[in-house]
């Protein structure tokens, strides 16, 4: 298993069958398990095996198929599935943190992330210091004897910066700190994160991995050590734990999305390319273009650029609103990942409760627009985006 290759893993990784002998995964829909005797019950719960379970928050067979597919994709020792990406966030570092610790972050990052940044962790104690992702300086005058983790996007979301993931590794690793990445915007498909030096990796699966806009969930992963020790019990213990339905949903989404992050990642090179002298707009911000400050790093760490690129659209928001509301077949939502195409405004949604200033600094203008490429005809994509061009 370990030498196959990644569609054929998308397909037939942690495979569990019951006596049925049913060709798509079971979905195991109870809260409890039934134990033969007094005996069995006392020595489970002491101690759980790996194809025993006790109580669905705790663990169960159908999230347990997703939990094994995914770390065989991603090369990890273990996963814990959760109940969407931000509890997936949150439990990685909430979990191995406690009051006096010392955080380091990019300052670029999701809403959310920076609520649990700047409001939880701070809340219960726990010191951050935000820098410059893309400042190798900054993170090495940052990190210091006590910090116990580094956070990061791998690509920033909204404004894709790259982030030296073996870079800022090495410089955490020199004071014992855990690497923990947020790999959405890379995907499991084209970013090895793991291999590149990150400790802990999370996924919103609620992207990429469902692609098709029907559930929310999150996976954490990392060594078995970390997982099953520092993240289970909290994640058990505080309910954070993914659903039986919604892990075959995303048991079935992993089966193609190898097919559908490629021809994402297709089109989304493509619209750049068309997009990137277009007199309309201030910037066309993608790491597949060369004119990208890290397009160089992007090539070295990530087999393609990704699914998603953004937009600086002359003339701020009220430009930005006309072109979003003349498009044709992509869709206005704050969702990405998705086989259909989707666009956001990040000032007025993602990222709206942030500070103008705070926008300004991370370059969210009130003309950037976010598209994330679906799987639809790239020719019709690109026309569909010029004449929402032409409108403004």
């Amino acid at each position: 298993m370990d030498d196959w290759k990644t569609r054929t893993k998308l397909i037939h990784s942690g495979i569990r069958r019951s006596q049925y002998g049913e060709v798509a995964e079971a979905i195991f829909l109870t809260q409890g398990f039934v134990y033969d005797s007094a005996e069995q019950a006392e020595a489970r719960f002491l101690e759980a095996g790996p194809d025993e379970f006790i109580y669905a928050r705790y663990g169960n067979p159908t999230v347990r198929m997703f939990e094994d597919r995914i770390a065989a994709i991603e090369g990890a020792e273990d996963a814990f599935a959760a109940a969407s990406g931000m509890a997936a966030v949150n439990g990685a570092l909430t979990s191995m943190l406690k009051a006096g610790d010392h955080v380091v972050s990019a300052r670029a990052l999701f809403g959310s992330c920076l609520y649990i940044l700047e409001e939880v962790l701070a809340r219960y104690g726990v010191e951050v210091t935000f820098v410059d992702g893309t400042d190798l300086d900054q993170w090495k005058n940052a990190i210091n004897k006590d910090t116990k983790a580094v956070f990061f996007e791998t690509m920033s979301n909204p404004t894709l910066e790259v982030v030296d993931l073996p870079a800022v590794a090495k410089l955490a690793h020199r004071v014992g700190a855990k690497v923990i990445v947020d790999n959405v915007f890379a995907t499991p498909v084209f970013s090895r994160a793991l291999e590149l030096g990150a400790d802990v990796v999370v996924y919103s699966a609620t992207k990429h991995i469902d692609g098709q806009g029907r559930t929310l969930g999150g996976v954490i992963l990392g060594t078995k050590e970390f997982i099953r020790k520092t993240v289970e019990p909290y994640m058990k213990h505080t309910g954070g734990s993914m659903s039986p339905f919604t892990a075959w949903v995303m048991l079935k989404g992993l089966e193609t999305m190898d097919l559908r992050v490629r021809a994402q990642a297709a089109s989304a090179q493509a619209m750049a390319e068309a997009l990137q002298w277009d007199a309309r707009l201030e910037r066309v911000i993608y790491p597949g273009l060369e004119q990208h400050p890290q397009h160089v790093l992007a090539t070295e760490m990530m087999e393609k650029a990704g699914t998603v690129l953004s937009i600086d659209i002359k003339g701020g928001q009220p430009a930005a609103f006309r072109f979003l509301n003349a498009l044709k077949i992509m869709i206005i939502s704050n969702n990405l990942g998705d086989a259909k195409s989707i666009v956001t405004h990040p000032a007025t949604t993602t990222h709206q409760r942030l500070p103008d200033d705070q926008k300004a600094a991370l370059g969210i203008t009130p003309g950037l627009v976010r598209i994330s490429l679906g799987i639809e005809d790239t020719e019709d994509l690109i026309a569909d985006v010029k004449q929402a061009l032409d409108a403004v």
